[in-house]
């Protein structure tokens, strides 16, 4: 079934995410409240709500998108291109920016989507801060009413899960397992606030992102048993 996707068909992405605000003390008393709900079975009596918040980034409703980064094949003949881009800086800027590309380039029945554990957490993260910004979500992204079929997305850590759906590998684990260079060489996911908020390193979180975007092409080509990209077919754009 892999084999038969065309690769320049499918666009790959990864996301990064922050904390809406920098500290719990900037929510208002209400929304303080309602992360201390929100988080409550995952806190138990270990953490309270404020020492969570460097947690709030994996929620839509607490956390924002400070980084979409999309990568794509250029095949032509025997020539294999991967090109990464990616969007940053204000989120409604972000969104518009994403949606614009896939309503432009990835438009058509047979473009597709692709991440590593992305139905869960990439998706609907981006179609809920859409909402939520005034953004109009683009159809590839937007599955209310469409039978499971009908959806155009790809998901890495599905496919590795062969049907074993208790079963979860990192991006981080796969990648080393799979013999692929590792996009976790500089930071992981959970420094990815201090960075942006203490540091103000909006490049380093770009390369972050571009490393997981690549790292998912790549688990991809493994699946479908074929040759890893190398550096000089990798162009950032």
């Amino acid at each position: 079934m892999l084999e038969k996707i065309k690769l320049d068909t499918i666009l790959f992405l990864d996301i990064e995410t922050v904390p809406e605000e920098e500290n719990f003390q900037n929510l208002d008393a209400e929304r303080q409240y309602l992360y201390e709900q929100k988080t409550q079975y995952q806190r138990k009596e270990d953490f309270s709500a404020e020492e969570f918040y460097d947690r709030a980034g994996i929620w839509a409703e607490f956390g924002k998108i400070i980084c979409i980064s999309v990568g794509y094949f250029v095949c032509k003949g025997d020539i294999r291109n991967f090109r990464v881009t990616s969007f940053y800086g204000d989120e409604i800027k972000i969104l518009k920016d994403f949606s614009n590309l896939i309503n432009n380039h990835f438009n058509q029945p047979q473009h597709l989507m692709c991440g590593h554990n992305a139905k869960e957490f990439d998706f609907p993260f981006i179609a809920r801060r859409m909402i939520i910004n005034g953004v109009s979500i683009p159809s590839k992204l937007n599955f209310i009413g469409k039978k499971p079929w009908e959806v155009p997305h790809l998901d890495t850590l599905e496919m590795w899960k062969f049907g074993d759906y208790k079963h979860y590998t990192s991006l981080r684990l796969l990648t080393k397992v799979l013999n692929i260079p590792s996009p976790k060489d500089d930071i992981d996911g959970s420094e990815v606030g201090h960075v942006y908020y203490v540091e103000k390193d909006i490049d380093r979180i770009v390369t972050y992102c571009e490393k997981d975007v690549i790292a998912v092409a790549q688990i991809f080509l493994k699946l479908r048993n074929e040759d890893l990209l190398v550096n000089e077919e990798i162009l950032h754009v």
